[in-house]
C-alpha cells in the first residue's frame, strides 16, 4: 500500500476578509467554497488548486488564540508549492513583486531551488522546484 499525497492543507488566519482577497490574487482565482462548518465550530474559505489539491482559510469564531505565526513553535513550518521548473520560479517571482509581496528572491541549494514569502498573518510560504529542474 502506498502513502497518500496531501489533498488539502487548512489555515488559521486572523482576519478572513484580508486573508482571502490577499490569497484569491495570489492564486489569480476566487475560494470554490466559503461556510460555516456544520457543527459551528470554525468557519472556512477554501480554493482549488491545481492537481486537485484544496487550500483552505480557517477562523474559529473569534477563538483564536491571537498568537502569531513563528515557524520556531510546534506545528507548521511552512507551506511549499511544487513548481515545474526554473523558468516558473522565475516567473513566480515576478508574480509577487507584481503583488507587492516582499520575497527572498530565488534561493539554490543542493535539494533544490524556492522563493520565500509570508501571508498578511505571517505565514510561511515557499514556491519550490526539484533540483535538476
Amino acid at each position: 500500500m502506498t502513502f497518500p499525497g496531501l489533498q488539502h492543507v487548512a489555515i488559521t488566519v486572523s482576519d478572513l476578509q484580508r486573508s482571502t482577497d490577499w490569497y484569491a490574487k495570489l492564486f489569480g482565482a476566487d475560494p470554490v467554497l466559503d461556510e460555516d462548518e456544520e457543527g459551528g465550530e470554525f468557519h472556512h474559505t477554501v480554493f482549488a488548486l491545481d492537481g486537485g489539491m484544496l487550500f483552505g482559510l480557517h477562523t474559529h469564531q473569534g477563538r483564536e488564540s491571537k498568537d502569531t505565526f513563528d515557524e520556531r513553535r510546534t506545528g507548521l513550518d511552512h507551506v511549499g508549492f511544487a513548481l515545474p521548473d526554473s523558468a516558473s520560479l522565475e516567473q513566480w517571482g515576478k508574480k509577487l513583486d507584481e503583488l507587492g509581496v516582499q520575497h527572498g528572491g530565488i534561493k539554490k541549494a543542493h535539494y533544490g531551488s524556492g522563493i520565500s514569502f509570508r501571508d498578511p498573518d505571517g505565514i510561511a510560504l515557499e514556491f519550490f522546484i526539484a533540483p535538476g529542474t
